[in-house]
């Protein structure tokens, strides 16, 4: 039996629906002061956009391309104790379209983190295992302080300065030489310049080389999870190929599902619990695409009390015998370890 001492998720992970009114300073409420905001229109093509407290107002990123750091003073003008603040940009605010927004509470204001031989900047939550960490590359093997005091269950990284550089990701199925990338849709690969082979620690990630994840000169920006029982839940499954398919226990019921295939080229797809709101879920958008939301057809899923399940057979989420690699957030805990505890009911 899973056991949270986090009793409401949506303190510090929270998905939010609204329809864009064209006009400036529109709000978006999201619960909490978000530290890592994620945009994507619904209803049309355009990039997901991306926005964290390291960030200037009017900053951007988008995870569909290996684009650097943009700015604009009409995409994100500000970030509120209640969410933020969009402008006029069609990818966060064109009249009558409709946008999902998912947003991490991480911890405010960064702070100089020197744990590491690279000094970084952190925005860290050490509640929900969440930190946001900026630093200026060097080109050389090194480590960087991410503030967690836990080892990290997984790690997206961006290098802002440059247009050609691919979002890279560490897993805590992959070793320290393998990598992924968010804005690709290829299969888990070796990359010795990227973690400098070496696997996180408590206390810090390692990094190496690379251009990507290290360029001399280069702002460099980490999203980095680790994981907390019964509120987030990063790991593999096995596909089973069958349209019973695989279940997958989180221990929560799920707001949020991210996930790749490990083993083939395929697109990476993303859920929650708001679209539509009810099982079965066939509502996607992929963060290496700019396409709107789709029907997911054979790649379908329920949310449960525990977990999710697939009820399709789709070749890259539920092949039989394919590795996929996912990070979850919970509505609800299972079971939360304070006060009354309830279990957590399905949908």
């Amino acid at each position: 039996m899973a056991y949270s001492s986090i009793t409401k998720p949506s303190d510090y992970f929270n998905t939010t629906l609204y329809t864009g009114n064209g006009s400036t300073d529109r709000a978006v409420t999201v619960g909490f002061q978000p530290d890592w905001i994620w945009c994507k229109e619904r209803s049309q093509t355009e990039s997901h956009m991306l926005h964290d407290v390291h960030m200037n107002a009017g900053d951007y990123i988008r995870s569909n391309t290996a684009d650097g750091l943009s700015n604009s003073g009409e995409m994100f003008k500000s970030i509120t104790s209640t969410g933020f603040t969009v402008g006029t940009r069609g990818e966060v605010n064109e009249n009558s379209q409709t946008y999902v927004n998912w947003s991490w509470k991480g911890g405010g204001t960064p702070s100089a983190n020197t744990d590491g031989s690279i000094t970084s900047s952190v925005s860290v939550n050490t509640t929900s295992g969440f930190s946001i960490v900026k630093f200026t590359g060097t080109g050389a093997n090194g480590t960087v302080g991410h503030g967690l005091g836990v080892t990290p269950a997984m790690i997206i990284q961006k290098n802002l300065s440059t247009d050609n550089s691919a979002w890279s990701v560490w897993h805590k199925s992959f070793n320290g030489n393998q990598v992924i990338y968010l804005n690709e849709t290829g299969a888990v690969g070796s990359n010795t310049s990227s973690w400098n082979s070496t696997t996180p620690t408590a206390s810090v990630f390692s990094v190496g080389t690379g251009s990507y994840p290290n360029g001399s000169g280069n702002s460099q920006i980490y999203y980095v999870f680790a994981e907390k029982k019964g509120f987030s839940k990063i790991g593999t499954y096995i596909g089973n190929g069958d349209a019973d398919g695989t279940f997958v226990y989180t221990g929560f019921k799920p707001a949020f599902l991210l996930y790749k295939s490990a083993d083939q080229n395929s697109n990476w797809l993303m859920w929650d619990n708001k679209r539509p709101g009810y099982n079965e879920i066939q509502k996607l958008v992929m963060p290496n695409l700019s396409n709107a939301e789709a029907d997911s057809g054979s790649d379908a899923l329920d949310f449960l009390s525990n977990g999710f399940k697939f009820r399709g057979t789709g070749a890259a989420t539920n092949g039989s015998g394919q590795a996929v690699i996912y990070m979850a957030f919970a509505e609800e805990p299972l079971v939360a370890n304070v006060g009354n505890s309830i279990p957590a009911t399905a949908r």
